[in-house]
C-alpha cells in the first residue's frame, strides 16, 4: 500500500467536525496548515486521484507523509489556530507575507502608564529580541496592549514617532511603573516637557489624565483625526474657561500639530461621506504576487501599503492568496474598519467576516464592489499594485541582470552566466577542514543546489590542496547541471589550484574567478594585478553576495560538525565497539569517566571485551 493510500485509510477515521490539519513531510517537517469546517471532508480532498489537482495539491502528495488534526468547537477556533500555527510554523505551502521583510510594527504597552515603542514582527511573535526585563514586567506590558500596523516604510513609522512624541507627552523610559513615586529623578524629557513624568506618582499624573492623553494617540494613529481635532478642541475651551491656561497653551499646540498633519492628507476626491474602509487589491506578475492596501478613514486617504506575498502564492488562485493574507494581516494587529473593500472574493468569506468581527468588536463586511465609487477605488488600488510589481521587476533587472551581463564581458563569455557556482573553505586552526558549493542561478541564489564536501585527503591547513579536493570531486559529478563560471573564494593561489584541479579532471573550458577582501580584489587569469571595482559596482556586489554566502555556508556546515564531535563518544571511533559493547561498558563503569579510570584488566573483566579489545581501547583512550 502506498503512502497516499495509507493516508486515505487515516483520514477515514477524522472526525467530522471542525478544526486544523498540519500536514508533514518524510522529515517530520509541517510543510502545510490548514483549516476545515469537516476535517474529514477537507483533508479527504487532498488525498484523490485526480488530474485536475491544482500545483500546490500535487507538490503536497509528493511530499506529505503523515497528516495530523486539532479539534476546535468552531471553524472561527480553528482559524484563529491556523493563523497561529503559520506564524509559529511558517509552512512552505502557506501563502503568507514574504519573509525577506520583518515588517515594523508599533505597540502601546499596557499597564497604568503605557508607552508607544517600535517593534518588528519577529519581536513581537517572539522569534527574535526577547525582551531581557523580568516576567512580571513584561506580562503586565503585554495585558492590554495595543498594536498597530504592520507598516512597509519603518522611516515613516520612525517619523510617526517623532511626531508622536512632540505632540504627545507619552513616557518613553522602559522603567516598571505602578503609581509609586520612583527614587530615581525625572528625566530630561520631563524637563523638556515632552514627557508628564509619571515616574513621579499617582499622586502628580494620576492614570485618569494619562489615559486620557493615550486615547489621543489611538485616535491618531488610528487615522481618526477630525474626531481627535474636535476631542481637543472642547478640552482646550473647557480648560480655558476654568483658567487653566498652561494645560489650555498645551492643548492648542497639540491641535495645531494634529491639523498640520490632518492638512497633508490625501482627501478620496470619489467620496462625500467620511467612511472608513480599508482597500485590498491583489495583483499577479508572472510568479510574483502582492496585496496593495489603502487604508481611508473618515475620507480620507491616510496611508498605503505594498505587500509582497511568498512564493506559495503562485501556486494559490486568487480568492486562496488574498483570504490567506487578511488572516495574516489582521491577526498581526491592524484593526479592521466596519467594511474592507476587495478586488477578489476570499475563501471562507463568511468565517473571516466573523473572525474579523471578533477583532473589531463589531460587524465586519468583506465586499467585492462591482460598479461605482467603490470599484473606483479598488481599481486605483490595482493599478498602484501592478505598478508597484513593474517597477520591482524592473529593479531585480538592473540589480541582477546587468552585472551578470558585465560579469560576461568580463570573463569572456559570449552570453550572461545563467549558472554560478562559488566554492569556500572552512576549517578551525587547519583542522576538520570542509568545503561547501553554492549556486546562484540568473543572478538569484538556488538553495536546492547548494552542497557541502568533508575533505579527507587534504593536510590540514592546506588550503590550496582543499580547494583541488572539492572541485575534483565536484567535476566526478556528471550528473549535476553544468556552470557557466566558477568563483572561489581567495587570491591568486587559490585560482591557480582551482585551474589546476579542473585541468586534471579534464575540465578546460569553464571560466574562473578568484575574490579576495580587505579590500575586495577580483583575480583573472592570465592577468597579474588584481580588478579593483568601485564600491558601489553592480558587479561587485553579486560578486560579493556570491561570496559572502558560500563563506556563510561553510561556517554553517564547519560549526555543525564541531557540535556532532563535541557530543561524540570517543568509544564510538574504536573499531570493534559497538553500540551493545559501549552499553555493556557504560553499565559496568557508570559512566564514559570511569571507563577512562579503568585499566586494561578492569576492561577485559567487562563481558563481551577480549583481552585484545581492552588492549586496543585503553590505548584509544590515553595514547
Amino acid at each position: 500500500m502506498d503512502v497516499l493510500a495509507q493516508l486515505a485509510e487515516k483520514v477515514r477515521q477524522f472526525p467530522d467536525a471542525p478544526g486544523v490539519y498540519l500536514i508533514k513531510d518524510a522529515a517530520g517537517a509541517i510543510i502545510y496548515v490548514g483549516k476545515a469546517r469537516s476535517l474529514r471532508q477537507r483533508v479527504r480532498a487532498y488525498l484523490a486521484a485526480n488530474g485536475a489537482l491544482s500545483p500546490k495539491v500535487r507538490a503536497l502528495q509528493r511530499q506529505m507523509r503523515e497528516i495530523e488534526y486539532i479539534v476546535t468547537d468552531s471553524e472561527v477556533e480553528a482559524l484563529i489556530l491556523e493563523c497561529n500555527l503559520i506564524k509559529e510554523y511558517r509552512p512552505r505551502y502557506n501563502v503568507d507575507l514574504k519573509d525577506d521583510k520583518d515588517y515594523p510594527c508599533l505597540r502601546l504597552t499596557g499597564g497604568p502608564y503605557p508607552r508607544l515603542e517600535y517593534l518588528r514582527l519577529s519581536q513581537r511573535e517572539g522569534r527574535r529580541g526577547r525582551s531581557r526585563r523580568r516576567e512580571g514586567q513584561r506580562e503586565a506590558e503585554e495585558s492590554g496592549a495595543i498594536y498597530f500596523g504592520p507598516y512597509t516604510d519603518a522611516g515613516a513609522v520612525h517619523e510617526t514617532m517623532r511626531l508622536l512624541g512632540k505632540i504627545f507627552p507619552l513616557r518613553r523610559c522602559r522603567r516598571y511603573l505602578t503609581g509609586e513615586p520612583s527614587a530615581e529623578r525625572p528625566c530630561l524629557n520631563f524637563q523638556m516637557k515632552r514627557c508628564l513624568g509619571p515616574c513621579r506618582g499617582a499622586a502628580a499624573v494620576p492614570p485618569e489624565e494619562y489615559a486620557r492623553m493615550v486615547e489621543q494617540v489611538v485616535h491618531f494613529l488610528e487615522g481618526r483625526r477630525a474626531f481627535l481635532e474636535r476631542r481637543l478642541e472642547e478640552k482646550m475651551r473647557q480648560a480655558a474657561q476654568e483658567q487653566r491656561f498652561e494645560e489650555a497653551a498645551r492643548l492648542r499646540d497639540q491641535l495645531q500639530a494634529v491639523r498640520q498633519v490632518a492638512a497633508q492628507q490625501q482627501k478620496v476626491f470619489l467620496l462625500e461621506k467620511a467612511v472608513d474602509w480599508d482597500i485590498l487589491a491583489l495583483a499577479r506578475l508572472g510568479a510574483d504576487a502582492a496585496v496593495h492596501l489603502f487604508v481611508v478613514r473618515e475620507g480620507k486617504l491616510i496611508r498605503r501599503e505594498h505587500f509582497p506575498l511568498g512564493p506559495a502564492a503562485a501556486e494559490a488562485d486568487d480568492g486562496e492568496a488574498l483570504g490567506a493574507f487578511i488572516k495574516s494581516y489582521y491577526s498581526r494587529g491592524a484593526r479592521p474598519p466596519r467594511e474592507i473593500l476587495l478586488s477578489h472574493q476570499p475563501e471562507d468569506r463568511e468565517t473571516l467576516e466573523e473572525w474579523l468581527g471578533r477583532l473589531a468588536r463589531g460587524k465586519v463586511k468583506l465586499t467585492v464592489p462591482r460598479r461605482g465609487p467603490r470599484r473606483q477605488l479598488v481599481e486605483l488600488a490595482l493599478r498602484n499594485a501592478e505598478l508597484k510589481l513593474k517597477d520591482e521587476e524592473e529593479r531585480r533587472e538592473r540589480q541582477e541582470l546587468l552585472p551578470l551581463e558585465e560579469l560576461a564581458r568580463l570573463a569572456g563569455l559570449e552570453e550572461p552566466p545563467r549558472r554560478i557556482e562559488g566554492y569556500d573553505i572552512s576549517h578551525l586552526h587547519g583542522g576538520a577542514a570542509v568545503g561547501v558549493m553554492v549556486v546562484f542561478e540568473q543572478g538569484r541564489p538556488y538553495k536546492d543546489g547548494y552542497r557541502r564536501f568533508h575533505l579527507r585527503q587534504a593536510p590540514p591547513g592546506d588550503d590550496y590542496a582543499a580547494m583541488k579536493e572539492v572541485l575534483q570531486r565536484r567535476a566526478a559529478r556528471q550528473g549535476w547541471p553544468r556552470p557557466d563560471l566558477i568563483l572561489i573564494d581567495g587570491g591568486k593561489g587559490q585560482l591557480g589550484a582551482a585551474r589546476e584541479a579542473l585541468q586534471q579532471a579534464g575540465v578546460r573550458d569553464i571560466p574562473l574567478l578568484a575574490m579576495a577582501e580587505n579590500p575586495d580584489r577580483i583575480f583573472l587569469e592570465g592577468q597579474k594585478a588584481p580588478l579593483l571595482l568601485p564600491a558601489n559596482s553592480p558587479l561587485l556586489q553579486l560578486l560579493q553576495r556570491i561570496r559572502d554566502e558560500a563563506h556563510r555556508f561553510a561556517v554553517d556546515y564547519h560549526r555543525r560538525l564541531r557540535r556532532q564531535n563535541a557530543t561524540r563518544s570517543p568509544l564510538e571511533e574504536i573499531p570493534g565497539v559497538g553500540p551493545q559493547r559501549r552499553a555493556a561498558l557504560l553499565k559496568h563503569f557508570g559512566s564514559l569517566e570511569g571507563i577512562y579510570r579503568a585499566s586494561e584488566e578492569e576492561l577485559a573483566a567487562v563481558p563481551g571485551i577480549s583481552r585484545s579489545l581492552a588492549a586496543q581501547i585503553f590505548r584509544k583512550l590515553h595514547g
